[in-house]
């Protein structure tokens, strides 16, 4: 059997980050079987303009994910706060959409998921078309915004500011970040820390964001300095629409049911000690509904996710395991709930990790082009039980 080489950027290998970068560039004009196209396809964007070419010239190097978290630096638990959802405020306005007034391009992904628009700079939004687009986020799962010059060039202080407006801004736990950033998670994959998973039929996985803290992300941004050319996409899917297409009987028996997330532990992290990776908090381990309920919208969704979701509690692994396999590959095959991101130069995809799941696809490996994005990670409430009543502590 032929041996698997995984590799990915870590605390020992973020000083070489640049190195990495540059060797993905010559490699390919040494003889790779990928090379990179000088000017692009027709139509399509330049190598440049999707943060393409030498890594001495990349315009978002000091950007890359550099700080990492120290061995037995271990810091607090992330304490509870009270969380107000803007798009509470939304409800009240006279047009809830207001903010969309000047959009040249509005088109809907499919009827259960997903916009996009374009026209709109979410630079310049006041605070009421903040709260507008937070609620149009809450009831669309997912808006792709095009044309995001401004909000690229703002910068990390502008990012943290707009985040916090949604929600205490979460710091990854094991992750990556530029220096002074602590609140922007950074991914950053070339030909040589592009994952590389042969034990599994696809490297894709859904999931929602940080789902095992007390109180998981709500509004999500996220946006590509750096982009293949072709692949790298994101899928995202509803948790409401899954849940719908269920058994109103079914559904009634899932709202009883409380699950067990976990954080990923040291051992985990680390792959049993074949690569370098710290955590920044200790291990939580937090007890959420199946089904929640929106703050804002009163939609009720799924909330599960394979990466953390440990088992049902009160249930043997084997029936645990039973339901929350049906589960995931009801959602893996729920098409009517799905839809597919390409990127684009300067675009900026927000969704509400309440309320769907998503997974990259890793498509790209062996390219030796770079994808290299930032999330910024507001933290909304603990998640709200579909049925009253039920105890999470």
């Amino acid at each position: 059997m032929a041996s698997t080489i995984t590799t990915v950027i870590t605390e020992d290998r973020a000083a070489q980050t640049t190195d990495s970068a540059a060797s993905a560039t010559s490699a390919a004009a040494g003889g790779s079987t990928f090379s990179l196209p000088l000017y692009g396809s027709p139509g399509q964007p330049t190598p440049a303009e999707r943060g393409q070419g030498p890594f001495e010239s990349y315009p978002y190097s000091e950007l890359l994910p550099k700080v990492f978290p120290k061995a037995h630096d271990i810091g607090e638990p992330l304490e509870d706060f009270v969380h107000i959802d803007p798009g509470m405020r939304a409800l009240s306005h006279p047009d809830p959409r207001k903010f969309l007034k000047n959009a040249t391009k509005l088109e809907n992904f499919c009827p259960t998921i997903g916009t996009e628009v374009e026209g709109v700079n979410l630079a310049k939004l006041a605070p009421e078309e903040r709260d507008e687009l937070a609620l149009e986020v809450a009831r669309r799962k997912v808006m792709v915004f095009r044309g995001q010059h401004d909000f690229f060039e703002a910068g990390g202080e502008f990012w943290k500011e707009f985040g916090s407006y949604f929600g205490r801004l979460h710091v990854h736990p094991t992750g990556g970040h530029p220096e002074d950033l602590p609140e922007i998670h950074m991914i950053y994959r070339d030909e040589n820390t592009v994952y590389y998973d042969t034990e599994n039929i696809t490297r894709g996985m859904w999931h929602t964001d940080m789902s095992h803290e007390r109180q998981p992300p709500g509004l999500t941004a996220f946006f590509l300095f750096a982009h293949p050319e072709s692949g790298g996409d994101t899928f995202f899917t509803s948790g409401v629409e899954a849940l719908k297409r269920l058994s109103p009987g079914f559904v009634e028996y899932l709202k009883t049911l409380r699950q067990i997330q976990s954080a990923v532990d040291p051992i985990q992290v680390t792959r049993n000690g074949t690569r370098t990776r710290n955590i920044r908090r200790p291990c939580v381990t937090t007890i959420h509904p199946l089904v929640r309920r929106h703050p804002v919208t009163g939609e009720e969704s799924l909330f599960l996710n394979p990466e953390a979701t440990k088992g049902i509690v009160g249930y043997k692994k084997q029936e645990s395991d039973l339901i929350l396999n049906f589960l995931y590959d009801h959602i893996a095959g729920g098409l009517e709930g799905q839809m597919r991101v390409k990127w684009a130069p300067k675009t900026v995809v927000l969704w509400d990790n309440r309320v769907t799941m998503h997974s990259a696809l890793f498509d790209f490996a062996g390219s030796p082009e770079r994808r290299h994005g930032a999330r910024i990670t507001p933290q909304a409430e603990r998640p709200i039980p579909a049925l009253d009543g039920i105890q999470l502590d």
